[in-house]
């Protein structure tokens, strides 16, 4: 069994899937849909300060529909009643709910074959899971929770700086990961 290890781009290793088969996992989907409607973009904040738009498209095949997010430039790209091919996307969960995505490793282009049917039944997007992304429980530095230190600013009646003998001539960033006793 040979595999090809540099083959062509449109190649790759995506699997084309219907929506219905899409789940909250799938990555190196290609997916040929039909767009049904697409929302008017919307600024949000990004991670580092700067600002993104987005917008939503609500793409159906024959087996359902699901919610497409398009960001900065994929915004214009497309429109209503287009037949759409997504090469190498991925879904995420979007405040519980599955969004198909087209990111830096995908491409998302206007498809020669049209689609006859589409089925906006079953929505795929519609259904809610679990958030799996949020590993702390309960601490963590999340507002004013403490990040698990006693409330009330009780450090056990010892200054700051103190950390029961040691020397208190370095500065209290050196002391982080040493023992307290």
């Amino acid at each position: 069994m040979e595999e090809s290890v540099g083959s062509a781009p449109e190649e790759g290793q995506s699997v084309e899937t219907k929506i219905k088969d899409l789940t909250p996992q799938s990555k190196r989907v290609d997916v040929l849909a039909k767009c049904l409607d697409v929302s008017e973009p919307k600024d949000i904040p990004g991670r580092f300060g700067n600002t993104r738009r987005v917008a939503e498209a609500t793409l159906a095949d024959e087996t359902g529909a699901i919610v497409m997010s398009l960001w900065d430039d994929q915004i214009g790209t497309i429109a209503k009643e287009d037949t759409l091919a997504v090469k190498n996307g991925y879904v995420s969960l979007v405040r519980g709910h599955m969004r198909l995505n087209v990111g830096k490793y995908g491409q998302l282009s206007k498809a020669e074959k049209t689609l006859d049917s589409t089925a906006t039944d079953p929505n795929m997007s519609e259904k809610e899971y679990e958030q799996e992304r949020r590993r702390y429980a309960g601490g963590g530095g999340g507002g004013d929770r403490g990040g698990g230190r006693p409330r009330g600013g009780d450090r056990g009646g010892r200054p700051r700086g103190d950390f029961g003998g040691q020397s208190d001539d370095r500065p209290s960033y050196m002391n982080k990961g040493r023992r307290r006793f």
